[in-house]
């Protein structure tokens, strides 16, 4: 069973930056596709960033120039930037791995004052 864990989450300051980190225990790490997802209370789940093995990604229009997603196949890990943080991007963050259908347990990421 792959095992998933986010980390990295917290309060911060509008405007402020945090980074998320997610370590999967895939076999073969750098042939995933890895995901970070969100939710807010009371709204679906939206995919925010996607990064495929060759390292091409996909971002959310609401993060775009704000986050960035990147990975480290050597250490299994695909991390999160996020900048110029806005009270609207509160949330739980989600680690996907698309593949084994696999999710994290989540961090959660507070902005406000």
């Amino acid at each position: 069973q792959v095992q998933v864990v986010e980390s990295g989450g917290g309060l911060v300051q509008p405007g402020g930056s945090l980074r998320l980190s997610c370590e999967a225990s895939v076999s073969i790490f750098r042939l995933y596709t890895m995901a970070w997802y969100r939710q807010a209370p009371g709204k679906q789940r939206e995919l925010v960033a996607q990064i495929a093995p060759s390292g091409s990604t996909y971002y959310a229009d609401s993060v775009k120039g704000r986050f960035t997603i990147s990975r480290v196949n050597a250490k299994n890990t695909v991390n999160l930037q996020m900048n110029t943080l806005r009270p609207e991007d509160t949330a739980a963050y989600y680690c996907n791995v698309p593949a084994e259908r696999a999710w994290g347990q989540g961090t959660q990421v507070t902005v406000s004052s």
